[in-house]
């Protein structure tokens, strides 16, 4: 294996995935950058410019059947630098969302991540409802959540500790950094943190800091940065693109737009390992098919009572539990019209065939 595909993160058992699917090596790229379908890719030789194939466009039924940032594929490269994706390999694991505006449809935002850090800015975007949602989808798409709380020399120690609580008391055993570009607090001890040959994801609202982090990992002015707008009191778009960037220690770093939209999908994984209480009490619940509302013997309401579980978890379970089912039954729906479609189109051409 070559130090350029090891610095890209290409471990032994990827490698030995891919040799067992018969992938040649040598035409092994990542993608690092991705803008409207052109891409950007990296491999030992460098960094070209991409194309996917024309069957791959007319073959593709969704968003995951194009490449994404993150991911592994087989390419050819031409004279010029011109390359042309062949193939996207098997992903370990997705960052993906609902569609913005698109019901049914799924945005993949990143893939092969091991990490994701929600960065949350504390002096006005901390959102314990929206870190939920960050946690769920991270889950589901196999990636350990981490939190960031920013811009901490914004409060005061003794509110810093108050959030600290209010995420221990609704995420269970999460992993927490503190840290401040101004004062430089925690952003030694987050560095160190990054492991070599590991792929970490920024996610987090516009303005949070997530690219004035990166920068301060990578020692240089990487990505743009820009303050909170004063008038609209939200953070301004810095990142417009989705971006993977190496940094020194071997550790892989991808960099995402503000997402202040976190549509779900069918996250019934995530939804498991971040309302793990609500979940577990739900099992001993005593109807099966209980909707934790009005019945009786309900013991996640019990616990609601009993102050074991805030009420406010439990508002926001319930809230992404009705939108998975939306889109699940959206879903349903616009599978159903396309075998209508696929039937009326297949009696049309049987008709013509019969005409001639």
């Amino acid at each position: 294996m070559s130090a350029g595909l090891l610095q890209l993160g290409l471990n032994t058992k990827l490698k030995e995935q891919f040799e067992s699917e018969n992938i040649d090596l040598s035409k092994l790229a990542r993608v690092i950058r991705e803008h409207k379908e052109l891409y950007v890719i990296q491999n030992p030789d460098g960094l070209f410019n991409a194309e996917i194939t024309g069957n791959m466009r007319f073959t593709a039924e969704s968003r995951k059947d194009f490449p994404a940032v993150g991911d592994w594929v087989e390419v050819s490269i031409f004279e010029g630098g011109q390359a042309i994706i062949n193939k996207i390999l098997p992903r370990f694991s997705v960052l993906e969302r609902q569609s913005v505006g698109a019901y049914g449809e799924k945005q993949l935002i990143a893939s092969n991540i091991n990490t994701a850090f929600i960065v949350q800015a504390v002096d006005r975007d901390f959102n314990l409802n929206r870190l939920e949602r960050y946690f769920v989808i991270a889950y589901n798409g196999g990636i350990k959540p981490v939190v960031i709380l920013n811009k901490c020399d914004l409060i005061s120690p003794d509110q810093l500790q108050e959030l600290k609580k209010q995420i221990a008391d609704r995420l269970k055993d999460v992993l927490i950094f503190i840290t401040s570009a101004y004062s430089a607090q925690g952003l030694e001890e987050f560095k160190n943190f990054l492991k070599k040959g590991q792929n970490y994801c920024f996610i987090g609202s516009s303005g949070v800091g997530k690219s004035t982090l990166i920068n301060y990992l990578m020692g240089q002015e990487l990505f743009e940065t820009k303050e909170i707008s004063e008038a609209t009191n939200k953070g301004k778009h810095t990142t417009s693109h989705r971006e993977l960037v190496l940094m020194q220690n071997g550790s892989i770093l991808i960099d995402t737009p503000g997402m202040r939209e976190i549509g779900m999908t069918e996250i019934s994984a995530g939804m498991g390992m971040t309302f793990t209480d609500i979940v577990e009490l739900a099992k001993k619940c005593k109807f099966n098919n209980c909707s934790h509302t009005d019945e009786p013997g309900c013991q996640v309401l019990e616990a609601i009572e009993e102050g074991i579980i805030s009420f406010e978890e439990y508002e926001n379970y319930k809230k992404l539990g009705r939108q998975t089912e939306h889109f699940q039954a959206t879903i349903a729906e616009k599978r159903k019209k396309d075998k209508h479609f696929g039937k009326l189109y297949k009696h049309i051409m049987k008709e013509k065939k019969r005409m001639k």
